[in-house]
């Protein structure tokens, strides 16, 4: 075991807020050599290095995933900044999305518009079909040419399902709308949500048409990053259209305007479904997304949003523990110009911890050395393996900060004959 100070653990120490600094801090640094039999047969080893942070600062001691109850029969709540998951109820089970899945038609509208397929001025026709549907709808009629604009905001702020067939049949490559949910399913799977089936393009009741709680988290998180100069239409009040039914020009997100800092996204019902709501906040230099369904009213509804929404921001803070470039730790090389390889970070490390309790923060980097060379400057080598407190593991990858060239034969000799000794010191 070897023991010593860690220039990440000073930085990453200094760049903790004072706020945090309560009472006594300590670091250290710890080196641990592991084998499996299995490596030892193959002359691997696998380096892992723990570095602790010992804050002054009291965690909670019950998991957040279970410290909040939820009214809601279904639930996943994520710190989008961090990526750490605060709540997760049923999260993974495949259930009817209702209007919640309209999100996914949003997402595909938008990256319609981004190739170049469509036009937010262009003119969508409205089939027999779509002028038909039930439900919520922008009152549309086969005599009307809608661009594409109207039809996004029919959709984010009245719920139009009407507008989501015109452009479901827009898009889809045999003119259906269930040629454009086929599409929705495959488009799903590959942006990572596992349980998500499409049958319509507007959450219908079908029942095969189910989305998960984190399926639903997925999407929500997609449209804020990848279309930020889209969703601000999610955070707009009010939508008349050619001055149809004005007493259906509301958002149904009553979040909106309640100064909690909800921003969007999009509200469902449907009687199996109950109410749900996928919503999303933002205050200071964090964003959470959440997601629960299985209410009894709106009422309902918007209360236990808001009091998860309230939770999340105050029970939870951000900490830096490492900016972009900093080096965690050193590696050994073998058969290269270069003995040790500095391993860095690409981006800023930034964990979420209870604003109460008592804990500790480990950063574990972990990789397979030594490393052969040659090696490419920025080449993955292994990761860092953060683990904070009653929250969920937090992974980094670790990149080569310098590229390192293979050895001449004296040097691959040199290496070769170290590796060796090392090797026979640890069976013996």
């Amino acid at each position: 075991m070897f023991t010593g100070k860690s220039p990440f653990l000073f930085q990453s120490f200094c760049n903790i807020p004072t706020a945090l600094m309560y009472s006594t801090c300590s670091q250290t640094f710890n080196l641990r050599i592991l084998q499996s039999d299995d490596t030892r047969r193959k002359f691997v080893r696998q380096l892992f290095f723990i570095i602790t942070i010992f804050l002054g600062i009291f965690y909670a001691q019950t998991s957040p995933t279970i410290a909040r109850e939820t009214l809601a029969k279904s639930a996943f709540v994520i710190d989008q900044t961090t990526g750490t998951i605060l709540i997760s109820k049923n999260a993974l089970t495949p259930l009817p999305p209702a209007s919640m899945s309209k999100l996914m038609t949003l997402y595909m509208t938008f990256e319609a518009i981004k190739d170049g397929r469509l036009r937010l001025d262009e003119r969508l026709r409205v089939s027999e079909y779509a002028m038909s549907l039930k439900g919520s709808t922008m009152f549309l009629d086969t005599t009307d040419r809608v661009v594409v604009e109207d039809l996004l905001r029919g959709i984010i702020v009245l719920s139009g399902n009407d507008a989501c067939v015109v452009i479901a049949e827009a898009l889809s490559p045999d003119g259906t709308e269930a040629g454009f949910a086929r599409l929705m399913t495959q488009r799903a799977r590959q942006l990572g949500m596992e349980q998500a089936t499409f049958v319509n393009s507007s959450g219908w009741p079908h029942p095969d048409h189910r989305m998960s709680m984190r399926d639903l988290a997925i999407i929500a998180d997609r449209l804020i990053i990848d279309f930020p100069e889209f969703y601000s239409m999610f955070s707009e009040q009010e939508f008349i259209f050619d001055n149809r039914v004005p007493a259906n020009s509301r958002n149904r997100n009553s979040l909106l305007g309640l100064g909690i800092g909800v921003d969007g996204l999009k509200t469902g019902y449907t009687k199996e479904a109950g109410y749900g709501i996928v919503a999303s906040a933002e205050h200071s230099d964090r964003r959470i997304i959440v997601v629960i369904s299985g209410l009894e009213s709106t009422k309902e509804r918007t209360s236990e949003a808001e009091a998860i929404i309230n939770w999340a921001f105050r029970q939870f803070k951000k900490v830096n523990l490492a900016k972009a470039g900093t080096n965690i730790v050193s590696a050994n090389v073998q058969m290269g110009t270069q003995a040790k390889l500095d391993l860095i970070v690409k981006t800023d490390i930034d964990v979420l911890i209870p604003v109460h309790g008592e804990g500790q923060i480990t950063a574990e980097a972990i990789y397979q050395g030594p490393v052969l060379a040659p090696i490419l400057e920025g080449q993955e080598i292994g990761e860092l393996l953060i683990l904070t407190d009653e929250l969920q593991e937090t992974r980094v990858p670790l990149f080569a900060s310098q590229a390192i060239a293979k050895g001449g034969f004296f040097s691959q000799l040199i290496s070769a004959s170290k590796f060796l000794q090392k090797q026979i010191s640890v069976r013996f």
